[in-house]
């Protein structure tokens, strides 16, 4: 809808209020946001090299990992928390821009929440396919072996479910202060990762843990990136968590930032 007003020194104003094509989504600030994201070193270093790191420190563990070798489970650990990081510390991102008065600026264009929100997932998927490719590419180069179809499947597995936690990201930016979020982001995803049995398998801690386990973000995606080489049975549990979660976690960011929208 296009209407005119009265300027201040005569004439008419036009004054545009036509919604832009797909809320505003467009490719321009997909790449901003992707590029300001990639120049962030902190990031990145959690992201890519802490996996790594990780990788070569504790290849040698013992366990049973089925069909493949220790360090293929590690391999697909690693990878899949460093997805995980991508997408909630992307995500999260969004407690910095409100402090600094980014986000304020975009609700003065006709940018709509839903394509905001959707540039940010895209954004942090992008991002988080960066630790799943080195961390595979020198997991495979330094011992990790196990049948290919298991490990695109925990390739695929992991880049989709990893997603799951840029709900989580945004959630967290929308309800802390800049000052606060990071640090409670890295705690928290430290916590969830060993809750669901990212970083050591269920069954080293025993039934009464994994019970536990069940109810927390990470268990469904973390056991479906692993089914390859530790098993199906149980599978139904892990589609129940994923989707429950993805209620959970996406209904809460949406209303934190229906919340905050309001503020302005």
């Amino acid at each position: 809808m296009s209407t005119t007003t009265r300027g201040p020194v005569g004439g008419n104003i036009s004054l545009d209020r036509t919604a832009p094509a797909y809320g505003g989504f467009n490719r321009t600030l997909l790449r901003i946001e992707l590029m300001r994201i990639l120049r962030n070193k902190r990031t990145m270093f959690f992201t890519v090299v802490l996996p790594v790191i990780f990788f070569f420190i504790f290849r040698a563990g013992q366990f049973n990992s089925g069909a493949g070798n220790a360090s293929a489970w590690l391999m697909i650990s690693l990878a899949l928390y460093g997805a995980f990081v991508a997408n909630a510390s992307t995500s999260a991102g969004v407690a910095v821009e409100r402090a600094q008065g980014w986000s304020r600026q975009l609700r003065l264009t006709p940018l709509r929440g839903s394509a905001y929100i959707l540039t940010k997932v895209l954004v942090s998927s992008a991002v988080s396919v960066i630790p799943l490719v080195v961390v595979y590419g020198l997991g495979l180069a330094f011992g990790a072996h196990a049948p290919v179809g298991d490990l695109v499947l925990a390739f695929v597995v992991s880049w989709i479910g990893s997603m799951l936690m840029a709900a989580f990201g945004l959630a967290v930016g929308f309800l802390l202060p800049s000052e606060n979020a990071m640090q409670v982001l890295g705690m928290a995803m430290t916590v969830l990762a060993f809750g669901g049995g990212v970083f050591i398998p269920q069954p080293v801690f025993g039934h009464s843990f994994d019970l536990f386990a069940r109810w927390t973000p990470m268990y469904g995606v973390t056991s479906m990136a692993h089914a390859g080489l530790a098993g199906w049975s149980g599978s139904w549990m892990w589609v129940l968590n994923i989707l429950g979660w993805a209620l959970v976690l996406g209904g809460a960011a949406v209303w934190l930032f229906r919340r905050d929208t309001g503020r302005v």
